[in-house]
């Protein structure tokens, strides 16, 4: 039987890595540390930071205080990344570059993430992301039994579909789908199968504090599922197991059908 050519195994390791990237965001940098619909234990919660470290080279704090912001201006002025208004190709194939731009406020981190001071550990090691990533790099590179080829490969497919991928949730997820609730989020069941559940938007900005992003049987939340894994395990706490509708959403539902 013929192998299997080397190039589509690190095609498929990229595409698997970026996936890794995908449920540690959902499940940690959203859903626990911004919105604190979850809280996890020590010990996992720091493989979670160094997995999130080669996976992504993402600052935690960054990145929760850019979503905050998003939050709380939500398609409106301020918004760090909407589509609204910047347009959906802008966003889709250029949301890096609007959230390095809110990233780089020190005044949104310090009022949005005042919560998350670096610790020394962030400063000795988790802030430095282009050294997670040169690390994730050479594990790719063992993987591969030494050849960069394979890595590069790996990496590259891994960087491009991640940030397509979590482009695609602001992108698409404020401009197309189905709308049950108030304000241009919206649910894409399909992109949620793609990024851990992080396609059923109008959900999450109707209950931002609920760690499930599935409030109906047909809607499924892969991120979940780790969840409850980890729940079952004694690695995480949920916060609240009913869905918490914000006011707005309980008053101001749009007569979409979920």
């Amino acid at each position: 039987m013929a192998s299997v050519p080397g190039y589509l195994v690190a095609v498929l390791v990229g595409l698997t890595t970026c996936q890794v990237g995908l449920y540690l965001t959902t499940v940690v940098l959203h859903r626990a540390l911004s919105h604190r619909a979850i809280t996890i234990s020590r010990r996992p919660l720091w493989a979670c930071r160094a997995l999130i470290w080669l996976t992504t080279g993402i600052r935690p704090r960054e990145w929760v205080a850019v979503h905050r912001k998003h939050h709380a201006f939500t398609d409106v002025e301020g918004d760090p990344h909407s589509p609204i208004l910047y347009g959906f190709l802008a966003i889709q194939l250029g949301n890096v570059v609007y959230y390095k731009r809110a990233a780089s406020d020190a005044e949104t981190i310090r009022r949005y993430a005042k919560d998350l001071p670096p610790d020394r550990w962030d400063r000795v090691v988790f802030d430095h992301g282009f050294l997670g990533l040169g690390a994730g790099l050479g594990i790719l590179f063992l993987v591969f039994w030494g050849s960069w080829q394979l890595a590069l490969i790996a990496a590259g497919v891994h960087i491009v579909s991640y940030l397509l991928a979590s482009s695609a949730i602001n992108a698409i997820g404020h401009r197309f789908g189905k709308r049950p609730y108030a304000g241009n989020a919206t649910n894409n069941q399909w992109l949620a199968w793609l990024v851990a559940g992080e396609g059923l938007h109008s959900n999450h900005h109707a209950a931002p504090t609920s760690a499930r992003l599935s409030f109906e049987p047909s809607e499924i939340d892969p991120g979940w599922w780790v969840i409850a894994l980890a729940r079952r395990l004694g690695w995480v706490q949920v916060r609240h197991s009913d869905v918490r509708l914000t006011a707005r959403a309980s008053l101001a539902a749009t007569g979409g059908t979920r």
